[in-house]
């Protein structure tokens, strides 16, 4: 395998950071993950109260790549065909034409996905884990690249559904963007006086050199040590006794092309273990399921993750 061409992509990434930064201000943490998600060819789960900046983060990401962008809303009575499309039957030529449904696009916004139906929520679980769509028997492949970021608010429950575990394990990370600081408030008032920033953004990368990033990512080196490390903590999960579900050999997948593209990001063309901890509170929390106890003793997701990380050896 020859080696990846870091230094080559190291200026348009940082002005893919830069460009979602005149967006989404005061969050560089989460545009960095979010790109890191882009970068490894995975999806992103936005969790957030409203109005802090998550659709306008999907937006910004979609129009800085210039990629075809679709926003779903997802209410309770959307179908799957909703989703994926269907066919139209034409009675003057007696002959059903395919309409694609709006997932059939590079950068797919799912808004508030917890308040459709589990039904409804399955019909991207093939779209994010394999870039295709099956419909009425035949399989349609997604343009490339494809990622979806998804929405969902943590603390109205009335008329939602909990993401099943088998949509959740398919998102590559979990972001939450928080409230911003009191200054960082103040200048995006002043930024949106006469327009909104979003209107101004030009983009920097195109689909194909993103889908050339992603292959070049997967180039990133990593030492059989630090592979062995990624199993550790991924195991370490699924021995705890706070947690009842651990992590699923797809979550250190997942971990595995994440450090890459954090290693990536940072500028080199192979994975250290502080990548792979840094990744951790993104990519594995939201795939466990915590035991009753643990979970009405105050527990959160990520921090029975994190005390586990603390126990399991770094590779020197």
């Amino acid at each position: 395998m020859s080696g990846c061409e870091v230094g080559v992509w190291q200026p348009r990434l940082h002005a893919l950071i830069e460009n979602l930064g005149r967006v989404i201000q005061g969050k560089p943490e989460a545009i960095e993950v979010v790109t890191i998600a882009l970068a490894a060819g995975g999806s992103a789960l936005l969790e957030d109260v409203p109005g802090v900046g998550k659709t306008t983060l999907a937006k910004a990401l979609a129009k800085s790549i210039d990629a075809a962008f679709t926003r779903i809303q997802f209410t309770p009575d959307l179908l799957p065909a909703d989703i994926l499309g269907s066919s139209i039957y034409h009675p003057v030529t007696g002959e059903f034409t395919f309409r694609q449904g709006p997932v059939f696009c590079n950068v797919l916004l799912a808004d508030e996905i917890n308040r459709a139906s589990p039904r409804t929520q399955s019909a991207l679980l093939e779209a994010m884990n394999e870039l295709q769509a099956t419909i009425e028997g035949e399989r349609r492949p997604l343009p490339a690249p494809f990622l979806v970021l998804a929405t969902q608010n943590p603390v109205e429950f009335h008329g939602t559904y909990p993401l099943p575990e088998a949509q959740l394990d398919r998102f590559l990370v979990w972001v939450d963007l928080g409230y911003p600081e009191t200054d960082v408030e103040v200048e995006i008032l002043h930024a949106q006086a006469e327009s909104h920033p979003l209107d101004r953004l030009e983009a920097v990368l195109t689909r194909d050199e993103v889908v050339e990033l992603q292959r070049q990512v997967r180039r990133v080196r990593v030492d059989e040590s630090v592979s062995r490390y990624i199993v550790e903590l991924v195991q370490a999960t699924r021995d705890d006794v706070q947690i009842k579900l651990g992590v699923s050999p797809r979550g250190s997948l997942m971990l595995f092309r994440a450090a890459q593209a954090a290693a990536f990001l940072a500028g080199r063309d192979y994975v250290l273990p502080d990548d792979v901890q840094r990744l951790v509170p993104y990519v594995l929390p939201h795939r466990v399921v915590l035991t009753s106890k643990a979970k009405y003793g105050g527990v959160s997701k990520r921090d029975a993750v994190l005390g586990l990380v603390e126990h399991v050896r770094v590779p020197t």
